[in-house]
């Protein structure tokens, strides 16, 4: 991992102690709301349905021990409303029909940060004291700028891997923090890296994807996608350079980064992201960066070409742990003795929850944080503080946030799978649903977030209840449930093969259900959104929806076949008349959603 210097160290801990003035200085009324409003949002404080949410950065999703016991910390210590706060959330949310609204938890995103959903404004300068401890912040994670540069979760470890990602997302993260020149974007900007084979980063999604290769030569470069985003509008991004030396990645991104600046639209929110430029533009855009870099590298200077004594400084924060002395007392260790029953429940964990690592005396291992009684993405403080525990008892110390929003567990010795699998059932984390229906990506939605259309959480809940039996799982096989609460699309829902969004008809809940969406991955195929499959669902419905796809699935694929294999097959058709099949409340049955959009940051998603 990355380790800060103490140049980095020094401005985390100064940006805590600006944003501690500026918080006193709004709490006395010096500083007035609106005045103050862009300064919290930049270091990651937004103001949501009931209360603030914090989005914690985690730069490439990784994390270390010490860091988790932080962010438990926080759960467990701040993230409490007051008593009158949360008694209006809950009887707010109560007439829509949620039972119980947690507290005390850290929620893992899609874009491998932290989030937390109930601390007190009033408490935020404390808070951001304790994350500068540990060398954490959210700075850019909300605002019109670069925001959290995202990876493979597997990077550095998969066997695919062609060039390991992290030190170049690294630099680029350097590169963006508060990069002057792009503090104001017309919209935000996401960028995802990738150095494997295998697209695990959904890069075809993002308004930047990279992926690292050689070219005929063996040098090292990029491949660059641009304008690729979801929302009102999907758009798969387009290709700008099939080859880009990888020395020259800022300065081409500086140039991409430019036009979009000067050209990107400012007097319409919902046509402000890179992806409607791109598309509007086509080859003139592609001319337009392709000049712009060039003048950077002529006229400029390339101030940000990268030195190769960089990428050797910073790589060498990424080298393997070194886990010889542990690896020679594993041939000491004794086996647990399993039941029969166990033993089939460990074997089923092995399968689906393990995965092969570079190294072959390790594994990776992925804790599901998708279980019955808590939202997909939820851990408790409690949990947060024993991954801390098992990632130093097994992993290095260390713990990756995977864009499907669970933790991964990168250097576990073969060994330690037995011990590891018996931990991680006590805690509750080890449930044999990854990649499976069950593990579903699901945003906070309308019981959270002021942005949302209708919640998502009761969905995954009543889904997740009805598909526990694991054989069944096994034999659906792999499927991406992908649900949204909002065209914002934080739940990914385009890229689901069973993709849901929340819509709002009258201010009231319905669902669109989408089939055959992808992400980019071997799975699923070439990145493309689903397609609508009719007018939409109500709440209550929807579950039967999903079963109604499913069992579709199961009575027509071929042996060996997949659901989105099968649906790329079979077309929309039988699905469609499936699902329609199952309709049984009106349009007067969708309960109202009651929006404060008043008093919420609806423009800094």
């Amino acid at each position: 991992m990355y380790q800060y210097t103490d140049f980095d160290r020094q401005f985390v801990q100064n940006r805590a102690a600006q944003y501690r003035d500026q918080l006193e200085r709004n709490l006395s009324g010096e500083l007035k709301d609106d005045e103050f409003r862009p300064l919290r949002l930049q270091n990651g404080w937004y103001v949501q349905r009931y209360a603030p949410m914090l989005r914690v950065a985690v730069p490439y999703g990784e994390l270390s021990s010490r860091q988790l016991r932080v962010l438990s910390k926080i759960a467990r210590d701040f993230d409490q409303p007051s008593a009158a706060v949360y008694d209006h959330a809950s009887s707010t949310q109560a007439e829509l029909g949620t039972a119980h609204l947690p507290v005390g938890y850290g929620h893992f995103s899609t874009r491998q940060n932290v989030q937390f959903n109930w601390i007190p404004l009033i408490k935020s300068a404390d808070v951001m004291d304790l994350l500068a401890k540990v060398d954490m912040h959210g700075i850019q994670t909300s605002g019109n700028c670069i925001r959290n540069i995202t990876s493979d979760a597997l990077a550095g470890i998969a066997p695919d891997e062609v060039i390991d990602p992290r030190p170049y997302a690294e630099i680029m993260r350097q590169w963006s923090t508060l990069h002057p020149e792009f503090a104001h974007l017309p919209r935000k900007f996401k960028i995802a890296i990738n150095g494997a084979l295998e697209d695990r980063a959904a890069t075809a999604w993002h308004d930047v994807g990279l992926h690292l290769r050689h070219n005929a030569l063996g040098h090292i470069g990029f491949k660059v996608l641009v304008g690729g985003g979801m929302g009102r509008t999907p758009v798969i991004a387009s290709t700008l350079r099939e080859f880009l030396p990888w020395d020259q990645i800022l300065n081409y991104l500086e140039a991409v980064v430019r036009v979009y600046n000067r050209f990107g639209r400012r007097d319409n929110l919902y046509k402000a992201r890179i992806k409607i430029l791109v598309k509007a533009e086509g080859q003139r855009f592609v001319d337009e960066v392709e000049a712009e870099f060039a003048d950077i590298v002529s006229h400029d200077g390339a101030a940000h070409t990268i030195p190769q004594a960089e990428l050797d400084r910073v790589s060498k924060h990424f080298e393997p742990p070194t886990l010889i002395e542990k690896a020679q007392a594993a041939t000491k260790k004794i086996a647990p003795e399993f039941t029969a029953k166990e033993a089939g429940e460990y074997q089923r964990w092995l399968a689906q929850n393990v995965r092969a690592h570079k190294d072959p005396a390790l594994r990776a291992v992925t804790l599901s944080f998708k279980r019955l009684g808590h939202a997909p993405g939820d851990a408790t403080a409690d949990q947060l503080c024993a991954a801390a525990d098992l990632a130093e008892r097994f992993s290095a110390g260390e713990v990756r946030v995977t864009h499907e929003q669970n933790l991964l567990l990168p250097w576990v010795q073969m060994s330690d799978l037995p011990a590891l699998w018996l931990a991680a059932r006590a805690l509750g984390v080890a449930k044999a649903n990854i990649g499976l229906l069950t593990d579903m990506i699901t945003c906070p939605g309308g019981d959270l977030c002021a942005l949302a259309n209708a919640r998502s959480l009761p969905l995954a809940a009543a889904i997740t209840e009805r598909y526990q039996d694991l054989d069944e799982l096994f034999d659906i096989g792999p499927v991406d449930l992908h649900i949204s609460g909002c065209m914002n699309s934080c739940g990914h829902h385009h890229t689901g093969h069973i993709g849901v969004l929340g819509v709002d008809k009258d201010g009231r809940e319905w669902y669109q259900i989408s089939l055959g969406g992808s992400d980019g991955s071997t799975l699923s195929g070439i990145a493309v959104p689903g397609k609508v499959i009719g007018p939409s669902f109500a709440a209550s419905e929807v579950s039967d929806v999903v079963e109604a796809l499913l069992d579709t699935y199961r009575q027509q694929r071929l042996s060996g076949e997949t659901f989105i294999d099968s649906v790329r097959r079979l077309g929309l058709d039988p699905f469609k008349l499936a699902a329609n099949a199952v309709r049984h409340e009106t349009k007067a049955g969708g309960k109202v959603l009651h929006v404060h959009l008043a008093t919420a940051d609806a423009a800094t998603d």
